[in-house]
């Protein structure tokens, strides 16, 4: 045989066998539930992938098939966690049949909702589509000129800015200068039959302060960091001591949604100490609190649980979840943000503060927290583990109780897939 036809044969035969060779692929259905009337995350465990050989560390491919219509996908792999992470559109009607599939190949389209995090000025910054929507203060703040500096403090959230640019949170106020955005000291705890207060700055006896990143992470689909957080004990006699190493996890999810977004907030915390540390049952403390911006007022503002509480009944209630929204900074419409408690958490249904209505001499300004000590003590033993998770919601417009029942949901029941062999 000639060299040359000998070669075109060559050729012919690789051809013929990449055409005729299937590919490899991971199909799946994101099972209907009552989820999915709203968007959510969804994570595949790498294994699966290997499982079908396809290799994760190479590019891949997600695309999402809707009525024999195929879209390709954003995804973003979680190397740490093993994961692959894709955010399910919500809304979408039980009938409608959907089919997604991942495989090795030319990776999916890019969106211009890249997920970012970055640091400037002492805070990290968390973002999409090119706004800044979340602020982790890891450097000193310091109080106004004037007030005494006990009030200094690092390690909280702020600002919380809604899609269309309206801040949610405040920090400093002139009736309660230790109130810093979304924070979670613990207020009444006991160490060594002392009382220690880390939330109270102005009585010198505690304080919760940055120490270190431990990862930072930011991709089309989230951004995220853990961040080491000390509480810290000022009343020991030769110098202060740790109480309470704490890890604090943030993730900002994009839900592909021009008035929504949503984040998680993670603590894990223990306590080194030889006794561990007693939290005394109290109406504030721990879990996760916020301080609302200055607009929101009486006259303004709304509250609404899972269990129908409004602003008038809801203080030391439980629930599952609460929505807190108010009149918009240009004062035509309104926003706010879903608060979820996640079902493994101590004391939940959740209980919860909620300022009166005629708080701050008659204003009704605006304060929430989920506090699981709220009706029960809580004794820490030293050197364990222990967690709680919560997770946000921050809208434009309303959030109706049946799609905030479907967040819930999806946070303590994500939708799980069913795979179709190929």
């Amino acid at each position: 045989m000639p060299l040359k036809s000998f070669f075109l044969s060559l050729i012919g035969l690789a051809l013929f066998t990449s055409c005729n060779e299937e590919k490899e692929a991971f199909q799946f259905r994101v099972n209907n539930d009552a989820n999915n009337q709203v968007s959510q995350p969804i994570s595949i465990d790498l294994n699966r992938l290997k499982a079908v050989n396809i290799n994760p560390k190479n590019s891949l491919r997600l695309t999402h098939e809707v009525n024999g219509e195929e879209i390709a996908l954003d995804y973003q792999i979680d190397s740490v966690g093993g994961m692959l992470w894709f955010v399910h559109e919500g809304g979408n009607s039980l009938e409608r049949d959907e089919l997604y599939r991942i495989e090795n190949g030319v990776p999916s389209a890019k969106t211009n909702s890249y997920v970012s995090e970055h640091k400037e000025n002492g805070n990290l910054q968390l973002g999409y589509r090119d706004r800044q929507v979340l602020s982790y203060r890891y450097e000193m703040t310091y109080p106004p000129e004037g007030v005494d500096s006990i009030f200094k403090k690092s390690g909280y959230i702020h600002p919380i800015v809604t899609p269309k640019g309206d801040t949610l949170s405040r920090i400093q106020p002139p009736d309660h200068y230790h109130h810093y955005g979304m924070w979670g000291p613990w207020t009444h705890t006991q160490i060594d039959s002392q009382q220690v207060d880390f939330w109270n700055l102005g009585d010198r006896k505690g304080t919760v302060l940055f120490k270190e990143f431990k990862n930072t992470d930011s991709g089309y689909v989230f951004a995220s960091f853990n961040a080491a957080q000390e509480h810290i004990d000022l009343l020991t006699q030769e110098k202060p001591q740790v109480a309470l190493n704490e890890n604090l996890g943030v993730t900002l999810w994009n839900l592909n949604t021009p008035d929504r977004y949503m984040f998680d907030y993670t603590t894990t915390f223990s306590s080194p100490l030889e006794e561990g540390i007693l939290f005394e049952a109290y109406r504030y403390g721990g879990g996760i609190g916020m301080r609302f911006t200055e607009r929101w007022k009486a006259d303004n503002c709304t509250v609404l649980t899972s269990e129908g509480e409004d602003r008038l009944s809801a203080d030391g209630t439980n629930a599952r979840w609460c929505i807190v929204s108010g009149e918009s900074a240009d004062g035509n419409g309104k926003s706010g943000i879903l608060f979820m408690s996640h079902i493994d958490n101590r004391m939940h249904p959740e209980p919860m503060r909620v300022w009166p209505i005629d708080a701050n001499d008659g204003r009704g300004d605006m304060f929430f927290e989920f506090c699981p000590i709220r009706h029960e003590e809580w004794r820490i033993e030293p050197n364990q583990e222990y967690k709680l998770k919560y997770r946000m919601v921050v809208f434009d417009g309303v959030l109706n109780p049946d799609q905030a029942e479907a967040y819930w949901q999806s946070f303590v029941r994500p939708s799980e897939i069913s795979t179709i062999q190929n």
